[in-house]
């Protein structure tokens, strides 16, 4: 599993200079990059979330309920350390 990066800009395309760097507005990069990091978050939030659950004692069936999956699949996904 990748690091996560905590800094605004790892990529350097902000100190990039479009007057004096032959490139294209790297727009479309820098939304691909926020997607990415979205999506890191949002699956640390649902590692936590299935964690909580598990803790307060709910079920893999009704984890798995909540994931629109099965028990199996699950626990197969939450339930080992990665």
């Amino acid at each position: 599993m990748q690091t996560k990066r905590t800094d605004a800009d790892a990529t350097g395309l902000d100190q990039l200079d479009p007057k004096t760097t032959q490139a294209r507005d790297a727009k479309n990069l820098r939304r691909i990059i926020a997607a990415r990091k979205d999506l890191a978050d949002a699956d640390a939030e649902l590692r936590a979330a299935v964690a909580a659950a598990r803790e307060d004692g709910d079920s893999w069936a009704a984890i798995g309920l909540a994931l629109d999956t099965s028990r199996q699949a699950a626990y197969q996904r939450f339930g080992t350390t990665k």
